[in-house]
């Protein structure tokens, strides 16, 4: 079958879409279809397109037995809504006037939201070559607007709800990434036959315990701010509003065995207590946090380690994903944070796979199904933006190393039977061949 996938992020570009796509397109190329990329020229999260591709309107490349076809847009970090927009917009001229012809044909048309603008593409290019148009939902976008700081009127959000529901309808097959998102887009009057959950994957033989020797390990976790005898808390990702990461900060506080750091804000009963646990927690070591990855909230990640005045945390630019799994095995325990938020709650963190695969403790703030995937993965839950029970969560794994392996061989047990990379692309690649009679009404 010929394959057009059509998405604005891309690697080298690191994230979620990112890591998912590219392995559904290596497993479905490896499997003897002819898959093409269409992309724009990377620069997520920061906004900056590297070097080599700058200035480029068209560029075609190959990667891992598929073809990737880039167009020009509008690059710019995600602060401000009107930037971004244009950013998104830009993507969309450019894939079809550009990429329509430098893709070929195609018989299904793959589009990876999570802006409008990319079904629009998706949309003109599978008419254009006469294709079916799959369409993949990664977030209850509209929804998620109406969270605080959104700056949104109920109307106007009602008024995108509607256009979100257009936009689905148009498409053979929908694929969403979790039960909860897929139970929502049939409560609001999708056919349940066109909306299909596939969860993410993740590359097991890559993301090992053993992903990096004993030298690379020491190395890492030196430049990662641990030293052996410490207990490495890492979180790496992107740096965003939905990952609440000041509250991690905030646990890194009551945590700072230096007793030099400030509990402002964070909870003085909390922090006395997380704070005797720590300092029992590891003979001869400390508990370091490190953060590591880009993003629009970065910057307020910094202030608030700033104003804490902490010692035990370190911040790093983002890697290439080829180099995650070795950053994974340099950790002792791995972060998934979510904000508090309803509809942040049908989502599953593509980084949650990862962490299990790699065989570490797992601490999950987080609600909905993905607390309910991480608890039957061996993984510790605890309430988003809660920085006590994260704190404590941590403490208590920091103190007990044999848990810490037992609850890594249990997780990674878990992503091999549930989230190999391959059994999920698999999976998705059966939809691509569906083609369900839509109703006289839709």
């Amino acid at each position: 079958m010929r394959v057009l996938i059509v998405t604005h992020y891309f690697p080298p570009e690191t994230g979620a879409p990112q890591a998912r796509l590219s392995g559904l397109a290596a497993t479905w190329a490896a499997d003897g279809d002819d898959v093409t990329v269409l992309t724009g020229m990377p620069n997520h999260p920061t906004g900056v397109v590297p070097p080599s591709y700058r200035r480029a309107v068209l560029r075609r490349e190959f990667a891992d037995g598929y073809r990737v076809i880039r167009t020009w847009l509008y690059a710019t970090p995600k602060e401000g809504i009107a930037r971004a927009a244009l950013g998104h917009l830009s993507f969309t001229a450019s894939s079809v006037l550009l990429g329509g012809r430098a893709s070929g044909p195609a018989d299904v048309v793959v589009v990876s939201t999570p802006t409008f603008s990319s079904i629009l593409s998706g949309w003109l290019l599978a008419r254009r070559k006469r294709a079916r148009l799959v369409v993949e939902i990664r977030d209850l976008r509209p929804a998620i607007l109406v969270e605080p700081g959104a700056r949104f009127s109920r109307r106007v959000i009602g008024m995108l709800e509607r256009l979100a529901l257009a936009a689905y309808a148009v498409a053979d097959q929908v694929v969403v990434v979790s039960e909860g998102l897929r139970a929502d887009l049939v409560r609001r009057g999708l056919p349940p036959e066109r909306v299909h959950a596939i969860g993410n994957g993740v590359d097991v033989g890559r993301f090992a315990p053993e992903a990096c020797s004993a030298q690379e390990r020491d190395r890492l976790r030196a430049r990662l701010g641990a030293g052996p005898a410490d207990c490495l808390v890492l979180y790496a990702g992107t740096h965003g509003t939905r990952q609440a990461l000041p509250t991690i900060a905030n646990a890194a506080a009551l945590l700072d065995s230096s007793g030099k750091a400030g509990t402002a804000g964070v909870g003085l009963t909390a922090g006395r207590t997380a704070t005797a646990a720590s300092r029992q927690a590891i003979p001869g070591g400390a508990i370091r946090f490190a953060f590591v990855g880009d993003g629009p909230d970065k910057r307020h990640l910094e202030r608030r380690v700033a104003e804490l005045g902490l010692r035990n945390v370190v911040l790093l630019p983002g890697v290439p994903h080829a180099k995650m799994p070795a950053l994974l095995a340099a950790a002792d325990i791995c972060l998934v944070p979510r904000r508090k938020s309803p509809p942040l709650a049908a989502l599953i963190p593509a980084k949650m796979s990862e962490y299990l695969a790699a065989g570490k403790a797992v601490v999950g703030s987080v609600a909905g199904e993905a607390a309910q995937i991480l608890a039957e993965a061996g993984g510790v839950v605890v309430p988003p933006e809660d920085s006590g029970s994260l704190a404590a969560a941590i403490a208590a794994l920091a103190a007990d190393p044999p848990l810490r392996a037992a609850l890594g061989r249990t997780g990674r047990a878990f992503a091999q039977r549930c989230h190999d990379r391959a059994a999920v692309a698999r999976e998705y690649r059966k939809i691509l061949d569906l083609d369900v009679p839509r109703s006289s009404d839709g």
